[in-house]
Order: C-alpha cells, then sequence, then structure tokens
C-alpha cells in the first residue's frame, strides 16, 4: 500500500482537484483537496503528501494530503456508513480537520448540510458515527427527531424507526437488531445500534 509519495510535481488539473506527481520516472495521479493542491507548490517543484490508497477490482485510486491528520480523518470519514471516498474529500475540501472536529463537538447539522450532496439524515447519521471514529463526546441521541410513537410499541420497533430515519436500509437494521436485547431503553438501545453500525455489524 502507497502511504506517501515525494516527488516532481508534472501537472495539476484546472480545477485544482488531482495532481500528477513524479516518483522515480513514474507519473501518479492523486485525488486532492483545494488546500492540499495549493500547498503542493509550483509546476516543476518537489511536491510530497500523504495519501490513501484505495484499492478496487477495476482501480487503483490515491488520495492526497498535506497533514497525517487529514488523512486520518479522511479515513474515519469514509468509515462511516454509506460515505465514499469522493464524499469524504467533499466533506474536507468544505471543512478541514479542526473545523470538522470543531462541528461535531457542537452538533452543527446546518454546517454538515453546507457540504455538496450531505442532507439533514446523513448530516446527521455523520454526526453519530463520527465522534465516536474521532473519540469525541458522545451525541445526546434523545435530541434525534424521530417519528412520534406511543408508549406501548416494544422498544426495538423504537430502534428500528430511528435507524431508517438516518438512512440504514431494512437489512443492515435486521442484522443490527438481532444484536440487541430485546428489552431496555430505546436511547440506549439506539445508540449501541449506531456503534454496531460503526463496526461494520
Amino acid at each position: 500500500m502507497i502511504g506517501s509519495l515525494r516527488g516532481m510535481l508534472l501537472d495539476r488539473s484546472p480545477d485544482g482537484g488531482e495532481l500528477l506527481i513524479e516518483v522515480g520516472g513514474v507519473g501518479y495521479r492523486v485525488a486532492v483537496a483545494p488546500a492540499a493542491s495549493a500547498q503542493a507548490g509550483a509546476i516543476g517543484s518537489e511536491a510530497f503528501v500523504h495519501v490513501h490508497h484505495q484499492q478496487r477490482e477495476d482501480a487503483q485510486l490515491l488520495y492526497g494530503f498535506s497533514t497525517i491528520e487529514e488523512r486520518r480523518v479522511f479515513e474515519a470519514v469514509i468509515s462511516a456508513h454509506g460515505v465514499g471516498p469522493a464524499l469524504g474529500m467533499a466533506i474536507l475540501s468544505v471543512h478541514g480537520p479542526a473545523e470538522l472536529k470543531s462541528v461535531l463537538a457542537t452538533e452543527d447539522i446546518d454546517a454538515l448540510c453546507a457540504v455538496p450532496g450531505v442532507g439533514k439524515k446523513t448530516a446527521t447519521r455523520l454526526l453519530i458515527e463520527l465522534k465516536s471514529k474521532l473519540d469525541l463526546p458522545d451525541v445526546d441521541l434523545s435530541a434525534i427527531e424521530r417519528p412520534a410513537l406511543v408508549e406501548d410499541i416494544p422498544a426495538h420497533l423504537e430502534v428500528r424507526q430511528a435507524l431508517e430515519s438516518l438512512g440504514y436500509g431494512p437489512d443492515d437494521v435486521r442484522i443490527v437488531l438481532a444484536k440487541l436485547p430485546t428489552e431496555g431503553d430505546p436511547a440506549n438501545l439506539t445508540r449501541d445500534a449506531l456503534r454496531l453500525m460503526a463496526e461494520g455489524i
């Protein structure tokens, strides 16, 4: 796996989203956020980026970052449910690592929704999952909007509705519910369910 690249900057895409870095006679195309692109320097100069190397069946993709912390936060973001590298780069393009942690710590849903492609449900899910992945304080699940429920509905049904309102599919919900106690406080069970989701069930 490629963890970093140091070499000559041969080219930069017009939108600043990709660098071409030559290392040992081989040119590597590296997707970057605008800030990392600007910090890479001028064409023809030496460039250095920390790299997240993603291997797929049809391609090997490189994502570059100015610091190890940026890469660590990116990897935490793309490990969240339903978040791919493109959305991960979009999030870091709008909010750098320190700003993103501040957004999460203050539970600023509107700031997350400022990222193209992130709606309120996705933002709420990201808020919950990323706080756990980045070792930030837990979200108060009692503040999450859920459909009104009558008092005699079983706890699992409340958890199911909460998860579905956050965008999780029925198969994932069914699997995680099978791992939860049948009784308990719905907010605590929902928190446990989200942690299991974040761990890949």
